[in-house]
């Protein structure tokens, strides 16, 4: 079996839709320049609040890719 060695990078998407939007948007981001991206965690979820509404997500993530060797 082949050991793997992964990388963790920290990343903040925001939308005005959804906490998943915001995490799918950072994540589509992080592929156009990080190659062998493989699983992601929630770090921290917080918004903005505008006439007692949601305006926007902010949510931080860890992404972990495997480094090629």
């Amino acid at each position: 079996m082949k050991d793997h060695v992964y990388k963790l990078i920290e990343l903040t998407g925001t939308s005005p839709m959804s906490i998943e939007d915001a995490v799918n948007k950072a994540i589509r981001r992080a592929n156009k320049t990080v190659k062998n991206l493989c699983w992601f965690q929630v770090v921290e979820t917080r918004g903005n609040i505008d006439k007692g509404r949601v305006q926007y997500w902010q949510v931080t993530i860890k992404v972990g890719f495997s480094v090629e060797t």
